[in-house]
């Protein structure tokens, strides 16, 4: 049937090939996340999310404000409905592209160079960056790492005598180990047809950091195709991956040494960390999906049992571990990319292109949509959630849910653990059964919504 939409491949298919290129530069399609030319909302005007390179954005025409305090402007909300929001912050410094919070912190980052800090809904302390759009921040203790453009990752360290002050601590690599790594021809590696650089340096931006669940080891990746593994006590690039064969947009650490990564390539790969002397070995697993839509964002929800991908079309994939990652299924909830994902408890946040973030609930594999939290008036690129403790001592279950977006904005939610049906737009059961589009052949479902197994590969 002509004009068919290409069908993802799970497991360890081979991806079909077709001519998804010819409309545009080969350059913008292998990293565009804001829609697929494939989908039916593609939109070649939108902002792309995680991949274009930044000249390439409209939504990137803004000029660096200078590190100076300035007013932001703030709502907030008296009562707290189930699910809602309860305060934004605007500041028209820069487009946000990473968030991170850690207790009662929240720290953000964006095109101006600037990490801000924010505390009970007011601006804290900020540091800033010499060069290099911060597209991700990690906090480990007292140390922040932060992910940038220019392909460098910078080490901050928080003064234990003053919270409010944050001191530059290094940058990964090291000078002392670019150095001795320079001396030696072999450690050498070809980034680009005729161009060589360092195998601890990422020749490219760094799209995103992850950290071990032991707190160990500081994963990041790279639009050099790359995935890098550094030793956070002494900072040093123990090993590196040469993991995909396009940009590598999202990287996340699971249990028992699991690491996954999405790519432009279109495909999400499983990897399994073994001890070899004083470094580790990554050896592949498992190819989870093969397609033509890049992959934007990765998510494991926090027991480890489901592995969440978020990609240019607007769709979710999902996997379930415990059944040796079998393919539960799609949320369909997006017209356009999936910028970013999230987990928490028995709920899934899905930031999109379409500046809305679907909330998934969860009950076994079967996913409802329970709130789609409108009020951003550009593409949200980032997410971060906490729990609500002072909710959870009154019996509430509830997240504080805080959105970036490039309309400049950070948004704070209150979004409630239990199933409510005051929601703020109610939305039809997304179970996973109706998901997938249907083939030419006449495909059945299983009573638990999952495809049947002809899906599968």
């Amino acid at each position: 049937m002509e004009n068919t939409i290409p069908r993802p491949q799970f497991m360890n298919g081979e991806p079909p090939r077709m001519s998804t290129t010819e409309a545009f530069n080969d350059e913008e399609y292998r990293r565009s996340s804001a829609a697929s030319p494939m989908s039916p909302f593609y939109d070649p005007t939108r902002m792309s999310g995680e991949g274009s390179p930044m000249m390439m954005s409209p939504w990137n025409q803004t000029t660096n404000s200078p590190f100076s305090k300035s007013q932001w402007s703030q709502s907030y909300e008296e009562t707290v409905p189930q699910n809602a929001l309860i305060g934004s912050l605007v500041r028209e410094e820069g487009h946000i592209y990473s968030l991170a919070a850690a207790g009662d912190l929240l720290y953000t980052g964006s095109d101006s160079k600037n990490i801000r800090v924010w505390k009970n809904m007011h601006e804290f302390c900020g540091f800033k960056a010499n060069s290099g759009l911060v597209k991700a921040i990690i906090i480990s203790g007292h140390k922040i790492f932060t992910g940038h453009q220019d392909g460098k990752i910078r080490v901050w360290k928080v003064s234990p005598k003053t919270p409010s002050v944050h001191k530059r601590a290094g940058t990964l690599p090291t000078l002392k180990d670019i150095f001795k790594s320079s001396i030696k021809p072999s450690n050498y590696v070809e980034v680009r047809k005729h161009r060589t650089a360092l195998w601890i340096k990422h020749s490219d931006a760094v799209s995103c950091l992850s950290l071990s669940n032991d707190k160990i080891y500081l994963y990041s990746a790279s639009w050099d195709r790359t995935i890098k593994i550094w030793r956070i006590s002494d900072s040093k690039c123990i090993e590196s991956v040469p993991s995909h064969d396009d940009a590598v947009n999202a990287v996340v650490c699971g249990l028992d040494g699991l690491v996954y990564s999405g790519s432009a390539d279109g495909t999400v790969k499983v990897w399994k960390r073994e001890q070899r002397g004083k470094g580790t070995k990554h050896e592949p697993v498992q190819t989870l999906l093969k397609q033509e839509c890049a992959v934007t964002a990765l998510a494991v929800n926090p027991p480890g049992s489901m592995i969440y991908c978020g990609s240019s079309d607007g769709l979710v994939n999902f996997w379930e571990r415990e059944k040796q990652f079998a393919h539960g299924g799609v949320l369909k909830g997006h017209k356009l990319a999936v910028l970013c994902l999230a987990a928490a408890g028995c709920l899934v946040f899905s930031g999109s292109a379409d500046k809305t973030i679907c909330v998934w609930r969860r009950e076994g594999v079967i996913h409802t949509c329970v709130s789609v939290l409108t009020g951003h008036d550009g593409p949200v690129k980032c997410l971060a959630v906490e729990e609500d403790k002072e909710a959870a001592a009154r019996n509430d279950p509830r997240w504080v849910l805080y959105s970036g977006s490039l309309d400049k904005s950070v948004k704070v939610w209150s979004v409630s653990e239990m199933n409510n049906n005051l929601m703020q737009h109610p939305q039809h059961m997304a179970s996973d059964g109706d998901s997938l589009p249907p083939s030419s052949e006449s495909d059945s479902f299983s009573s638990s919504g999952r495809p049947n197994n002809n899906r599968r590969n």
